[in-house]
């Protein structure tokens, strides 16, 4: 049998698990803190110190088990080659595998939705990314621009749009709005709210932390709520019709996918309308698998249709003990 780490790294956490192919995962979940994003300065250190988090756990409670390869999506990685080459290299100088995957996200949200199989998925979660996979192995990325130049109708994008609503009525330059209440109740004291949503150093994450109380609001029938829902919903919608277009073919599978679908039928409702209305066919369809299956899926085989867009680095020398963490990448990288 052959044993895999899979690894989901968000903004908002980073989530491992062990597979030991032919029994399932070998433990549940285990769940950390995510990064800010590899696009962001110091952003292959970031995400190292996230991915050994989740992972050091898991193969300490199985001392026995020795991975073949581990694979990581990774948020910004589609922006960010050169340090998704580098968080590969520093990974495998870590840890006691012989292979290491770097991808997007946006990727392994893909191949697992997808079962490694052709179609757009959209993967929501702090962020927001459509991706397209043609049968010809063409690919479009629709968004995924990061939270200061893009990922519309994405959990930061949702979360500000809320505070930015909740402050306009706190200065009485915009209407009233439950939103007020909501913010105060999470964040405390207005006046402050810059200060409080870059104190962890990962402000697109706290924005994101806000779209729950969004999505509350608009259920509620909160006016200014409902409108930014409304606007995510269109701007989701657009991203996957762009996908479509761009990959082309025809009665594509659809499917959605992240942390962000929990908001429920507030935002769902209006992108479920708007994707079925298309002129073009479009076939919704549920996900099969979650992004740590589809990272899971990249682990073990280099040929899915996804590959042009993994980076790989193989170790070249054996292991004989788990190595202390290197400065640099090593050099028989």
């Amino acid at each position: 049998m052959t044993a895999a780490v899979a690894v989901d790294l968000g903004k908002t956490g980073c989530r491992a698990v062990l597979w030991n192919d032919g029994a399932g995962p070998a433990h549940d979940v285990h769940e950390v803190p995510g990064a800010p994003g590899l696009a962001t300065g110091n952003g292959a250190a970031a995400a190292r110190a996230a991915v050994r988090a989740a992972v050091l756990p898991l193969l300490a409670r199985e001392p026995s088990l020795r991975p073949a390869a581990l694979c990581v999506g990774a948020a910004g990685a589609a922006a960010a080659p050169e340090a998704a080459r580098a968080l590969a290299g520093l990974l495998l100088g870590d840890l006691p595998v012989d292979e290491v995957a770097v991808t997007s996200d946006a990727v392994t949200a893909h191949a697992g939705a997808l079962g490694g199989r052709t179609g757009v998925v959209l993967a929501i979660g702090t962020g927001a990314v459509a991706v397209g996979i043609g049968d010809d192995r063409s690919c479009a990325r629709v968004d995924g621009w990061g939270p200061w130049l893009g990922d519309e109708g994405g959990g930061a994008w949702i979360g500000a749009a809320g505070l930015r609503a909740a402050l306009r009525a706190h200065d009485g330059r915009g209407p009233d709005t439950a939103l007020l209440a909501a913010a105060a109740e999470r964040f405390g004291d207005l006046d402050r709210l810059p200060s409080a949503v870059g104190r962890d150093g990962n402000p697109a994450r706290t924005a994101a932390s806000f779209a729950p109380d969004v999505a509350r609001a608009a259920a509620a029938g909160d006016a200014a709520a409902s409108a930014i829902v409304r606007d995510a919903a269109t701007a989701l919608g657009e991203a996957v019709l762009a996908a479509a277009r761009r990959i082309g073919g025809d009665a594509l599978p659809v499917t959605v996918t992240g942390g962000l679908t929990k908001l429920g039928e507030p935002l769902l409702g209006p992108l479920r309308s708007l994707l079925t209305g298309s002129p073009r066919p479009l076939h919704l369809r549920p996900p099969l698998g979650d992004p740590l299956d589809g990272a899971r899926l990249l682990a073990l085989d280099a040929s899915a249709p996804h590959e042009a867009h993994v980076v790989r680095v193989r170790r070249t020398t054996p292991l004989h003990t788990v190595p202390a963490p290197p400065a640099t990448p090593p050099a028989a990288v």
